[in-house]
């Protein structure tokens, strides 16, 4: 296990289907994590202290999901200078997703928020045990090994695919 630790934090439970793939990769990937709901509209003084103790409370980064207006991510990096990696997600109370992403893209100069894809909460994981891997070589090890089976797994598929005669120009699965 990894010596870093991550807060994955999302604004409501109906955020955690989209907010488990952090939670998935950080734990192939043998990062220590917390994950919980914070909410920045219905539970404002919960986000300050979190966001004011998170360094104390041990962790390197902090992945924050929300949807609609998505203000987590931005208010929890006006209160540490922990990375703040934001994951917009696409609610049922969204517009199509954009509302969250332009929030948590929009930062204004100062409190930066790394922004993952629409609903890219496993890249928000992989992103902040990069983070960590800058001072833990066991979690380097990991992202390294991760990153090669990925690899392995396109060329696997890629001699698949030729060798029932895509590369020849034969179709016929």
């Amino acid at each position: 296990m990894s010596k870093g630790k991550i807060a994955i934090i999302m604004g409501s439970q109906s955020d955690l289907p989209v907010m488990s793939e952090a939670a998935k990769v950080l734990e192939e990937l043998e990062v220590k994590f917390d994950l919980t709901i914070v909410s920045a509209h219905r539970t404002p003084e919960r986000m300050m202290e979190f966001a004011t103790k998170a360094r104390d409370n041990g962790y390197h980064a902090i992945i924050a999901g929300a949807g609609g207006a998505a203000h987590l991510p931005g208010m929890v990096a006006a209160y540490t200078s922990l990375p703040v990696i934001g994951v917009p997600v696409k609610s049922s109370n969204s517009i199509d997703g954009w509302d969250s992403i332009l929030s948590i893209l929009q930062m204004p100069g100062g409190v930066p928020v790394a922004t993952v894809a629409l609903n890219g909460a496993k890249n928000a994981g992989i992103l902040a045990a990069q983070i960590v891997s800058t001072f833990d070589k066991s979690a380097a090890k990991n992202l390294d090994d991760y990153k090669k089976k990925m690899k392995d797994k396109v060329l696997k598929t890629a001699e698949e695919v030729e060798e029932k005669g895509w590369k020849s120009g034969k179709v016929g699965f």
